[in-house]
């Protein structure tokens, strides 16, 4: 029986997953080791709460309910024994997660359950890491996640069915839509959305058109909801790269990055996040940045 839910790393994903767990009605705890991060997560996600009920999403009740089933900690070893789950939601880089993994395997009780938000690296690979295997798992989110419906699970090599079956009703808790599916690298979404925004780099380093040529050709002619520009500048241009580094790795030269997003990187134009990606978001406005 999951209760009490604690999520280590606090960025976008992290305080995401943190508001639907908790909207859920699960006792959840956001650990980070950086103070700013934590108030940072905390402003955030009482932005998504006042939206929420500024636009009818939620009701005032639950909202309320939600915010009390929310704590802080930058102490993992306070919180981590008495989790019920713990989902890793740091950033896509082996050595980080490794060491997450590292740590909860030593705090967590026998029977936790734990879970990676990767959208691309192998949850066999990190179960190795915590030293359970059956009792771990991908659950992989998208962004924003109080948005999105989907959360694709991934089962590793050793995930018992027991454990597929109670993080899958976790996720159907906090309102989410679920795909259950094996280990390959990738999955079934980043694969497709890798290889799409990848091509759209490509386009854009050719001059087939411009960036917002290219995105409204996406979604009016694809039906997409975001253009693959309007997208990496939300995820994160460094997260696509490493993802995409990772897929070269494992499934070959279809995945190599686009020698402008590697550049664009280079540059600290990481998105949103820094105020310039493929776009530009200094002056409040979604110009292109050549």
């Amino acid at each position: 029986m999951i209760n009490r839910i604690v999520v280590v790393g606090s960025g976008v994903m992290g305080r995401g997953i943190a508001y639907v767990a908790a909207l859920g009605g699960y006792s959840v705890t956001i650990v980070d080791i950086n103070e700013t991060a934590l108030q940072n997560a905390k402003n955030e996600i009482e932005v998504i709460f006042e939206k929420g009920l500024t636009y009818g999403k939620i009701s005032a009740d639950k909202a309320e309910k939600a915010r009390q089933n929310l704590s802080y900690e930058n102490i993992l070893a306070k919180v981590a024994e008495n989790a019920d789950l713990i989902i890793e939601a740091v950033p896509e880089i082996a050595l980080i997660k490794k060491q997450v993994f590292e740590e909860i395997e030593k705090l967590a009780s026998k029977e936790c359950y734990f879970a990676t938000n990767t959208s691309t690296m192998s949850p066999t690979e990190i179960a190795s890491f915590g030293k359970r295997p059956e009792k771990t798992i991908a659950m992989h989110f998208f962004n924003p996640v109080h948005k999105m419906p989907l959360v694709e699970i991934v089962r590793g090599l050793e995930t018992s069915d027991e454990t597929v079956e109670t993080i899958k009703q976790v996720a159907v808790t906090m309102g989410k839509e679920t795909v259950v599916i094996n280990e390959f690298p990738g999955f079934v979404t980043s694969r497709i959305s890798a290889l799409v925004g990848n091509e759209a780099f490509y386009m854009l380093q050719e001059g087939i058109g411009t960036a917002e040529e290219i995105d409204k050709a996406i979604k009016l002619g694809l039906n997409y909801p975001m253009g693959p520009f309007e997208l990496v500048d939300l995820v994160g241009l460094d997260t696509r790269l490493n993802n995409l580094n990772y897929l070269y790795e494992k499934l070959g030269e279809k995945y190599r990055p686009a020698p402008l997003l590697e550049q664009y990187v280079k540059a600290g134009r990481l998105g949103r996040k820094s105020g310039k990606g493929v776009y530009d978001y200094t002056l409040g406005e979604e110009l292109v940045t050549k």
